[in-house]
């Protein structure tokens, strides 16, 4: 399954029509300890680049941004009980919402892994 970047670190795996989103390793490094997840209810529309969720550590609150245009289908329940689960496991169980992508075309603004390490890696 492909897996995409955005500049505000999250990251997105496409499997046909359906998306898990979450945000990297790099973002869950720079917030510190996770206290508390929250995520966009199933049916919630949201669009590109749009606030998609909220993710607050001890240093800091977040929004978490929708990378693409779609339709939500499930929120991470995990988050609501071990939100904690963003800081050990960022770019697996610790996802945020799954969605279905409404424009398969805004894919491609979106960098690959390479691209992405190589973006972090000048900041």
């Amino acid at each position: 399954m492909p897996r995409y970047f955005t500049e505000d670190h999250e990251w997105i795996e496409v499997d046909g029509q359906t998306a898990t989103i979450g945000i990297t390793d790099y973002a869950q490094e720079q917030l510190g300890d996770i206290v508390f997840v929250e995520v966009p209810a199933a049916g919630a529309s949201l669009a590109k680049g749009k606030e998609a969720a909220v993710v607050e550590s001890v240093k800091a609150a977040s929004d978490v941004y929708s990378p693409v245009s779609g339709t939500v289908t499930e929120g991470n329940a995990a988050l609501e009980d071990d939100p904690a689960l963003v800081n050990t496991a960022p770019e697996g169980d610790g996802w945020f919402f799954k969605l279905t992508v409404s424009d398969a075309a805004e894919l491609e603004g979106l960098m690959d892994e390479a691209a992405y390490k190589d973006f972090v890696a000048g900041l």
